[in-house]
């Protein structure tokens, strides 16, 4: 006789990294303004063709308002303290 299969649980999970702090570089002005109205994008500070920033969620907005601008280091990592919710279904 087959054993029924248990049923799948659901268990709550850290998701580590949503939010990441960028460095970006730039040949000449950054794109201030721009960086700043971008989705996503808080306390962004500049020096000079350097700009710093918290981006979370979707890079996407964040590269739209570089577009035009050269770009010459671009570094990413993940922002301290930073962490959401996620629902995984475990046991299949």
């Amino acid at each position: 006789m087959a054993t029924p299969s248990a049923l799948p649980r659901f268990s709550i999970m850290t998701t580590k990294h949503p939010a990441w702090r960028v460095e970006i570089s730039f040949v000449d002005a950054p794109p201030v303004r721009q960086i700043e109205r971008a989705s996503g994008v808080s306390a962004v500070e500049a020096a000079g063709p350097v700009v710093r920033c918290l981006v979370a969620g979707s890079f996407q907005p964040f590269l739209e308002a570089l577009r035009g601008h050269e770009v010459i280091t671009l570094q990413s990592m993940p922002a301290v303290g930073a962490s959401s919710s996620a629902r995984v279904k475990e046991g299949l």
